[in-house]
This record gives structure tokens, sequence and C-alpha cells, in this order.
């Protein structure tokens, strides 16, 4: 029994280790931190571990070991759910519930209000104490003739970098994947992009007044064209600083709202512009300050590597379904051992289509009905899902002897580290157009549930559509639309059908009308392999640690062969060696570790890939059988309404009547409007709920899930 324990302790050394970290940070700013900085950089040098070592080890290795922790904590976690454990849900409730709600910042939770604050000022206090400094002791700039307006200006020019270069030690972080940390608190990855687009924000705000400010200064002063194009020997470069700067605009402007949904194409590829602007700044800052930024750059490197071997070798798509409102459903072969959480998401790169474009997909099938299978739902809204609605309807008129393979890459799948939404009593669950995947998902978990696991009793799906038709994607869930209350759950349906007006319609008619889709079992050469998902947690943190060992081995021995250590006393040795060529070092111990790590993560998943997979079996879809009286009585438990939009103030008044459960949980997925009005209503329900409400009153915990970036 002690071993329980464990995963409390790991997440305790976790919290430690980040308080550490973030401490460095807060003291790093001081005259005393300065003192005692430079004193422990000259040890350190007289020993084999040089003052990179010293770096690496202070700045860089506790988010790796946090991260390491993490997956192992992840691990261990598995091994230890209890499906009637409310503590461990308590955490993602706080962290999602809505304490604003706001058209022009979106949904915020307090954890996330008090984390943005305590970020702030952090900022605040590293470029008071930073500029506090410089203004007490003014240095002239000998290449420089400034007075001495000129000269604070530079300072606070020269201070903003040091606040661009902690956001970017942030802003890699929340894109991580395989190696997220969010996981941990239950976060989906599409929520945590939007923490790396606020960070990326502030960084390149930083960064603008940082450059655009030292620009300035060279201009006024009759220096502009000779200090902006000088590549030093050593300490900072300028030249490189303009085009990590420049290379960082570009990025942000093409990210975008208005320019992402309109030129994706463009988008992704300039984003991949990252490479340039990590170099760029290395060559910038010098390898000190780098180490600062480095834990982000070493684990989303790993992710990356780890990414690409997991998406290989290529499989292919089982069989399709095609729904009459331009959407189909891809079947694709899974490893009956892969087992992921609902609302999971994989990526997904169709060669035929774009050997370079990964689209993100929620999956809809549960890993514990679906043994051998997995599903998702792409509907027909851009370019490249309208070329793989055309490849797949093209299929459908051809013999079955002509049709062929369709190659598919999978990355994933992600999730959440745990399903604790599905411990609520009762979900009231609101869905808009194709937001409703995530929730088939829930929905087939729920149905493959037995009776010895805890699942909420009742479910409430409010799915909002345009046209009728969109209805079809509820296939996958008819055989729970025409079931009645069982042991298990009930759920209940209400349909709102917004762009189209008709009387008298009723959900059985819909079925008759929009339920029948066409079936299309496609050539399967090419699934040698089936989807065998990420590497486990353990083997994961085992890779880290392995990339963070041999990196650091690589480093001193590059920097003992090329820039050998001098005599006790001298500087000679190092003042020879420009500083761009210790940058190059750094960049040659990294990318041989990523080697390395990559060769190891190929030899884990060629041991995975040999032990082959059983045949695939693919399930015929059954016609619909409505006249027993048992499916009369269940459709007439379901809403259709046309016309309008629905109420969800009066939604949320019915809900706990129809429900009788206190304890409910409230998932979202749709339109930003929608998810916005259901906060609201969720924000007024839990401060009555908090303040003078009745001791049995309904609690509603809200979660905003995503389906696009």
């Amino acid at each position: 029994m002690a071993s329980t324990h464990y995963p409390a302790v790991l997440k305790l050394l976790m919290i430690l280790i980040c308080a550490g970290w973030a401490s460095l940070w807060l003291l790093k700013p001081t005259q005393l931190w300065t003192r005692k900085w430079k004193d422990a950089e000259e040890s350190a040098n007289n020993t084999v571990f040089g003052y990179y070592g010293l770096n690496f080890a202070v700045y860089t290795f506790p988010i790796i070991a946090v991260a390491i922790i993490g997956l192992i904590y992840l691990g261990l976690k598995s091994n230890y759910t209890n499906d009637t454990d409310r503590k461990a849900r308590s955490h993602s409730i706080v962290f999602s519930n809505p304490l604003v709600v706001n058209s022009l910042v979106g949904i915020l939770s307090s954890i996330e209000l008090l984390l943005v604050f305590l970020f702030i000022l952090f900022l605040a206090w590293t470029f008071y104490a930073r500029i506090s400094n410089d203004f007490k002791k003014l240095m002239p700039v000998k290449s420089l003739k400034l007075n001495l307006w000129q000269l604070k200006y530079l300072r606070v020019a020269t201070r903003f970098g040091l606040l661009a270069e902690a956001s970017l030690a942030l802003l890699l972080l929340p894109v991580l994947r395989g190696l997220a940390l969010f996981r941990i608190l239950g976060i989906q990855f599409e929520a945590s992009v939007r923490y790396h687009t606020w960070v990326g924000t502030a960084m390149i705000i930083f960064a603008a007044i940082h450059g655009g400010s030292t620009l300035f200064i060279w201009g006024v002063s009759h220096h502009l064209q000779n200090e902006m194009w000088m590549w030093q020997k050593t300490g900072r470069i300028y030249l490189a600083g303009e085009i990590t700067l420049i290379t960082g605009l570009v990025i942000w402007v093409t990210a975008l709202p208005q320019f992402r949904r309109r030129k994706f194409e463009i988008f992704y590829y300039t984003h991949h512009l990252y490479i340039v602007f990590l170099v760029f700044f290395l060559f910038h800052a010098g390898d000190r300050h780098f180490y600062m930024v480095f834990p982000g750059v070493i684990l989303f490197g790993l992710d990356k590597m780890l990414r690409f071997v997991q998406s290989q070798p290529i499989t292919c798509i089982v069989s399709a379904r095609v729904f009459p409102c331009k959407a189909v459903e891809l079947i694709l072969p899974k490893d009956p051992r892969l087992n992921y959480s609902p609302t999971s998401v994989i990526f997904m790169k169709i060669p035929s289509i774009s050997n370079l474009q990964w689209h993100s997909f929620s999956i809809t099938s549960s890993s514990r009905a679906d043994k051998q299978n997995m599903s998702v739902i792409v509907k027909c809204e851009g370019r490249w899902t309208s070329s793989l609605y055309n490849m797949i309807h093209t299929e459908l008129g051809k013999d079955s002897e002509k049709m062929k393979a369709i190659p598919v890459a999978i990355e994933g799948p992600y999730g959440p580290a745990s399903l604790n939404f599905l411990k609520y009593d009762s979900l009231l669950l609101v869905a808009g157009g194709s937001g409703i995947t995530p929730f088939l998902s829930i929905l087939a978990e729920v149905a493959s549930a037995t009776s010895k696991s805890r699942f909420p009793a009742r479910i409430q799906l409010v799915y909002v559509i345009k046209k009728a038709q969109d209805f079809s994607l509820l296939h996958s869930i008819s055989h729970l639309l025409l079931s009645q209350s069982t042991e298990k759950c009930h759920l209940k349906l209400k349909l709102f059908i917004t762009q189209e007006k008709q009387s008298g319609v009723r959900i059985r008619d819909l079925l008759n009308e929009f339920f029948e889709v066409k079936t299309l079992n496609l050539n399967t050469e090419c699934s040698n392999y089936a989807i065998h998902g990420l590497e486990s947690p353990t083997w994961m943190a085992a890779i880290a640690g392995f990339c963070s060992i041999v990196f650091l081995f690589l480093l001193i021995c590059f920097n003992h062969i090329i820039s050998p250590p001098a005599g006790k006393g001298s500087k000679k040795s190092k003042d020879k060696t420009p500083s761009w060529v210790v940058d190059m070092l750094l960049i040659a111990s990294f990318v041989l570790a990523l080697i390395c790590s990559t060769l190891m993560a190929i030899l884990l998943r060629w041991r995975r890939l040999e032990k082959g997979i059983p045949p695939i079996s693919q399930k015929e879809s059954t016609p619909l059988d409505l006249t027993s009286t048992e499916t009369r009585n269940a459709l007439e438990d379901h809403e259709v309404h046309f016309g309008g939009r629905p109420n969800f103030q009066d939604i949320f008044d019915e809900f706990p009547n129809e429900s009788g459960g206190l304890d409910v949980g409230v998932l979202v997925c749709g339109p930003e409007s929608m998810k916005e009005s259901v906060a609201s209503i969720c924000l007024q329900k839990s401060k009555r709920f908090k303040f003078g409400g009745k001791r049995r009153e309904t609690c509603f915990n809200f979660h905003s899930l995503n389906f696009t970036l």
C-alpha cells in the first residue's frame, strides 16, 4: 500500500523544483545573485564541467527534471486510478471554472488569472531591479558618444530585451504534445496553445521595443550604419539580434487570426522559421543567456523527434463512412494494447494530399469498446478536408477490386491525463456544429462501461447545428438515442436547428432521413502496422534523461577540445575564442544529443512493431430498428427545435430537476460565443452557490473543449 503514495511524493517534488526554478528568476536581477553567480562560475571553470555545466545544471535541467518526474507520475497514476476519487477532479475544476468571461480576453479561470498576475508582477520586478541598478551607476558605451538621456534610454531598451528573454523561456512549454507538462493538470493540448499565443505576443512586444529603441538611439547618435551591421567577435552580436527580431515579427504577423484563417499554409510554413529565430537569438544573447531559455528548446526538440518516430511507419485507412452533411468518418487500424482517454486528439497527415500538413481531429471512438479500430470524423470545411472528401467520394463509384489504398500518418493520441469529468453525477454537454466530435468519444466510453464503473447517471446533450443534415454526425451514438434509461446512464438530446424552419418534425423523422450512410471498405495493402501511439511515459522519461546526459557530455568534450581551459587566473584562452564558436559548440551538442535520442526512440519503436498485430476486423453498420415499443418511448424523450438558438438560462434552470444530481459537469465545445454564453451562466450559478446558496443546490463545473486550433 505504501507504493500508492509515490504519485503524491512525485507531485510534491515537481512543485518544489518549479518553486526553486522560479526563485532563481526572482533572484537573478539582484546584485547579491550577480556577485555570488560570478564566484560560482569562476569556481566551476576550474572543474571538468566549466561554467556551461553549471549554467545547464542550474537554469536548464530543473524544468527537464520536472518533465521527467511528470512522465513517471503519469505512468504511476495510471496504475492507481480510482473511479471514486473526486479529490483529483477538484484540481482541474479550479483550473477550468470561469472567473472572468469577456469577448476580448475570452474565458479565464481563477488559476489562470493568478498565473497571469504573477507573471506580470515578475516582469515588473525584473525590469525595476535591473533598471534601478543601471541608473545608479551608468557606464558610458565606448563605441557611442551618448548624452545622459540617450544613455538612460539605451539601458531601458536593453532591459526590455531581458523581458523578451523571460517570455521566451516559457514560450515553447505550452505547445509540447507528448512531453506536455499540462497533461498533469488535465488540460487539452488545444487549450494550452492559447498560453503559447499570450506569451509569444508579450515576447514580440518586448523584443520590438528592445530592438526599435536601440536602433533609435543609434540613429540619433549618428552611429546607425556602423552598429547595425556589426558581427562582434565577443559579446552581443547586433546583426544576429536584428535577424532574430525580423524573423519573430514575420512569425507573429502570419500567426494573427485574420491571417491564419485565410492563409493557413503561409502561417504553417513561416512558423517553422522558429529554427532561424532560436539560432540567431543564441548568437545575439550568448550561451549564458541561452541556458535560461534552453529547457523549452530541448523539450520541444525531443517532442518533435518523438512525434516523428511515432508517426512512422505509415498505415492505411481501413474504411470510411460518408454522411449526407459532406463529412466522412475514417476507420483506422489500432493496436489492441493502445488505450486513450475520451476527448483525445490525433494529428493526421495524408501524403497524397500534402506531404507536410498535419491536421488535428478528435477521436470519436472508445478504446474500451473498440480494441482494433479508431475512428475520427472529418467535416468538409477547407481545402485539405475537401480534398479528402472528394477522394473518398470518388472511390465510392469504383469496384471493390479497383479501390486504392489511402496511406495515412498518425501522431498521438494526445489527451488529458485523467477522465475526471466522467465521475460527475450528471453531465451537460453543449456542442455546436463540428464541436460534437469530442463528445462522441465520451458517450462511446459511457456506453461501453461496465456496471462496476462509476459514470454519470444522466447525460443531456444540447446540440446546435445550422442544417438538419448535420444531425447525421450522431450516427455512431444512434444506439444510445434509441435506448431508454439503463443501469449505466440515460441520454437526453435537445437538438436546435438554427437556419431551418419546420413544424411537426421529430427525432424519428430525422433518423429516417439522414441516418442512411454509405460505407466504403478501402484497400489496406499498406496496413501492415497499426497505430501504436506514443511510447509509455516511463520510456519517454528515460529518453529525456538520456538526451540531457548525452548533451552535457558532448558539450564538455567539445569545449575542452576546441576551447581548452586556461591556467588559473588566466583568461587568454577564452578571449581568443569568438563567442559564436562557443555558440556553435552548444548547437552541435544539442543536435548530436537529439540524434542519439532519436536512435534510442527508433529502437524502442522497432521493439514494439516486431510483435505484430492481429488481423483487423471491419464492423458492418446495422440498419436502425424504429418499430419497437422501447425505441418509440425512448425517442419521445428527445427534443427538436427549429429556427432559433437555445436559451441556456432556461436549460440550466431545468436541468437540476431533470437530472437530480448535485455535482454536474458542464462541457462545451463549439464557437467562442457559445462557450462564453455557457461560461457566463456557470459563473452566475457558482457565485450564487458560493455566497448564500443552499447546501443542497446543484454545483455546475465548467469545462471548455477546443476542436480547432
